[in-house]
């Protein structure tokens, strides 16, 4: 069987192919599905490597339409350019690299999530795209007129419109934010269909409906939970979870030295970002009986390392809590107790 390593990019793609006999073969084409078609279709089944990006699926797809085994690699593993010079990089090298990767089985596949879950992350990015439009407008109209010493009322982004218009604003204060407000009525209206889209999806996932159960946690967090991770046998345990989300100190230790720093920010931000919003819901509100123990907790932290540290520690345990809700089928179980060595729990 031949092994080839095709260096994928937005335009162009190098292809290099190591033969069972020996030879080695490299072309460029366009990164096209005629072009693949044209080179690989006729050729007997070969193992294929690429790096997992924007195009990997659509091209994976296509070569193993066309009878190929394709395996999309995780580009971050270290070994898979084991061969390659560092100081000197180029698309050839690196078709060449995955090449001799593919051969010698020194790659880690990525994971490919379903066509469902692949849906669900596109809705989920365009509501992201819309509401983050949104912010952007509406932190502009705010410090236009602050500039003026005018403050706009706290309240929801829905209603940002109708705070403005019933604030007395000179006629060039007017003409300056008149365009804002012009596109920010139909941007609420999209991201109120988005909403629907992505609640209506919620309600058909057992699995989504499970997650609500948990404390801060609604359709929209559940929903961007569940497609991120997508399958929970890919993970050992939480921690891994929580690592993937970028939840974890970074560290660089060395010796007798230890350094933790900031969160690393790995993973799916948007998923990391709506459970830091889930943990903030839960510290700002009053305690209930679902969540006193993780308030509690929460707030012990916050005596030491401050609210912001706390907010980002209770997302980590949100984290965990909703993958052993999803992994063992289960629904959200307060600890009825509310003493301060309780903690949550997700059982059957």
């Amino acid at each position: 069987m031949d092994h080839v390593g095709i260096d994928v990019h937005k335009r162009s793609s190098q292809i290099c192919t190591l033969t069972h006999d020996g030879e080695l073969i490299e072309s460029r084409i366009s990164t096209d599905r005629g072009r693949f078609a044209d080179i690989f279709g006729k050729k007997p089944r070969a193992r294929i490597l690429i790096e997992a990006s924007t195009e990997s699926e659509w091209v994976a797809r296509c070569l193993e339409q066309l009878g190929h085994e394709v395996i999309v690699a995780d580009p971050n593993y270290a070994p898979m350019y084991a061969h390659r010079v560092r100081r000197v990089k180029t698309d050839r090298r690196d078709a060449r690299a995955l090449a001799e990767a593919c051969s010698l089985g020194a790659y880690r596949p990525a994971h490919r999530a379903s066509d469902e879950q692949r849906h669900t992350r596109a809705n989920l990015a365009v509501r992201d795209a819309l509401v983050r439009t949104r912010t952007r407008y509406i932190s502009l109209v705010r410090s236009l007129l602050r500039r003026e010493g005018i403050r706009i009322s706290s309240g929801n982004a829905r209603s940002f419109v109708s705070r403005v218009e019933k604030i007395e604003l000179q006629e060039h204060l007017q003409l300056e934010i008149a365009p804002l407000l012009a596109v920010m009525s139909p941007l609420n209206e999209q991201i109120k269909a988005a909403d629907r889209e992505i609640v209506t999806s919620a309600k058909r996932s057992e699995v989504v409906i499970r997650l609500q159960t948990a404390p801060g946690v609604g359709p929209i967090t559940a929903t961007s939970f569940v497609a991120t991770l997508d399958t929970t046998a890919r993970f050992r345990g939480a921690h891994q979870v929580e690592a993937y989300l970028g939840l974890v100190p970074s560290e660089m230790s060395s010796g007798e030295k230890q350094f933790r720093g900031r969160i690393t920010k790995a993973g799916n931000g948007r998923t990391r970002w709506l459970l830091v919003e889930s943990a903030w819901t839960i510290i700002r509100n009053a305690a209930r009986p679902e969540t006193a123990a993780l308030k509690e907790w929460t707030e012990r932290i916050a005596s030491r390392r401050g609210r912001r540290v706390a907010a980002v520690a209770l997302a980590r345990r949100l984290a965990g809590i909703l993958f052993a809700m999803m992994r063992d089928g289960s629904e959200y179980r307060y600890a009825r107790s509310v003493q301060l060595s309780d903690t949550p729990t997700a059982t059957t």
